[in-house]
């Protein structure tokens, strides 16, 4: 209900060594660029993306589904007295400084699963196929390893599924 950020978030800001805080966009990107200690961030695509969603913002009939379910979710009440931003531009200087947040991967959860290799055989300790034994699927850790990657999210491991599925058809088949 103050202005300003809540304390936790202001104790990261002051004392986070992973934030960084600029009013301006080229500022953020350099102090991005040295805490990582590459040049990773370039600024013309970063601002390219961003200004296109702060022109969504202007736009009360915008296709952009995230803006959308933002409004959406301001509409309710208790959306309204808790948040402490309202939905706004983020290159507007009366908004307040930028910040960047360095994240660090962690695993949120492991696929399990068998041991595969590319035709889907099941694999032994000693990385040996299993004569006869074949794994798809969420079995495989979805798709014989995850066709997108470890940081898949929910929704995306039918097609590895599938593709695993008929990797494996295709290899019996062969037989």
């Amino acid at each position: 209900m103050l202005p300003g950020a809540p304390r936790p978030v202001q104790a990261f800001m002051d004392k986070g060594e992973d934030f960084v805080i600029a009013n301006t966009l080229p500022e953020l990107v350099t102090g991005m660029n040295k805490l990582t200690g590459n040049n990773m961030i370039q600024l013309e695509p970063l601002e390219r993306q961003i200004l296109a969603r702060d022109r969504e913002m202007e736009n009360t009939f915008t296709k952009d589904l995230q803006i959308t379910a933002l409004r959406g979710a301001r509409n309710y009440r208790g959306d309204k007295l808790v948040r402490v931003a309202p939905p706004h531009k983020f290159l507007d200087p009366k908004n307040g400084p930028l910040i960047a947040v360095r994240l660090n991967l962690l695993s949120r959860k492991t696929l399990g699963g068998l041991q595969t290799d590319l035709s889907g055989r099941v694999l032994d300790t000693s990385g040996k196929p299993v004569p006869g034994l074949y794994a798809a699927g969420e079995v495989a850790g979805f798709g014989g390893g995850g066709m997108h990657g470890y940081r898949s999210l929910e929704g995306t491991f039918l097609g590895g599924c599938l593709f695993s599925g008929r990797t494996i058809g295709r290899t019996l088949g062969k037989q």
